[in-house]
């Protein structure tokens, strides 16, 4: 079982490539320099992120003020800063974690941000060197998954999702090998996550972290199963805008979030800085609040 403070480094770890610490780009302030919020009357609304440099950015900044909100970016150096600025409200939003990083954050900080909207799932895939589909596997083979926490509980919901496991109490992003049922119709070993790839000639099928397909000459469309974005399983791994719990209701920062989820130019170039693995999605923010709770509990439990 994990532990919060281990899951929130492996949480942050889970988060995609593409979102690694960008450098401050032209339309964002770097907030590792120190910068405060503005002091003007009407003032812009601050966004934390990551990856201010990624062009998708500037392309939604100039959406938010075709309508009429001046939007500024807030550029950080590293995945600890946005939450607590959040909360002191340097900022008015973020937008680089995923629903189990901001539990393990609220749990850890006893805070309460809120998400207000999805954005993207960056899926984690399963690839075979053997067999075509998932249905082909024979049962008794082995299959791989990582061994680091927060991977292997994802990959062993891949693995569930796609009906080759079963999980004791239906799963969680707590999940271990050991609470793979004796009835399941493969066996699970877990790796290193750099070797997964390696060990496909030795196994049936194995979870390989996107981090490694390049070296593996894979691509995420060689994946025979991966995150189901539908799935309720997988909506703790899906990247949200996050708010003060007060704000939630905000309408102009929903409405910040209805203009990234359907200007097309904006959804366009979060596939293209993804390398083509974000699959978008428009999760109901009802359910990524009561998957937040969920997470937040299990948490509790587990600590």
């Amino acid at each position: 079982m994990s532990t919060p403070k281990k899951l929130i480094g492996a949480a942050a770890l889970a988060l995609p490539l593409v979102v690694a610490l960008a450098g401050c780009a032209g339309t964002g302030t770097d907030a590792a320099a120190g910068t405060a919020g503005s002091t003007d009357e009407q003032k812009p609304v601050r966004i934390g992120v990551v990856n201010s440099g990624d062009p998708y950015w500037e392309t939604f900044t100039e959406a938010a003020a075709d309508e009429g909100i001046d939007v500024e970016l807030v550029n950080f150096t590293e995945y600890a800063q946005p939450n607590p600025a959040l909360s002191a409200g340097e900022l008015d939003l973020n937008q680089f974690q995923h629903v189990i990083y901001l539990a393990t954050y609220n749990v850890n900080s006893d805070d309460d941000l809120q998400p207000i909207g999805a954005t993207a799932i960056y899926p984690l895939g399963l690839y075979s060197s053997q067999y075509d589909s998932v249905k082909d596997i024979p049962a008794g083979a082995t299959v791989a998954v990582p061994n680091d926490e927060s991977n292997q509980a994802r990959g062993l919901l891949v693995l569930q999702s796609a009906g080759l496991i079963e999980l004791e109490d239906g799963g969680s992003p707590f999940s271990t090998v050991a609470d793979v049922l004796p009835d399941s119709k493969v066996k699970v070993e877990a790796l290193d996550a750099s070797f997964t790839a390696s060990s496909l000639p030795d196994v049936a099928a194995a979870i390989v972290n996107n981090d490694f397909l390049e070296d593996a000459d894979l691509t995420a469309e060689d994946a025979i199963a991966q995150d189901d974005p539908s799935d309720s399983a997988a909506i703790p791994y899906i990247n949200i805008f996050a708010a003060k719990a007060e704000d939630a209701d905000n309408p102009t920062y929903l409405k910040l979030v209805e203009i990234y989820q359907n200007t097309q130019a904006v959804l366009d170039g979060v596939v293209e800085a993804s390398g083509g693995t974000a699959v978008l999605v428009k999760t109901p923010v009802d359910d990524l609040v009561a998957s937040l709770s969920d997470v937040e509990d299990d948490i509790r439990a587990n600590s």
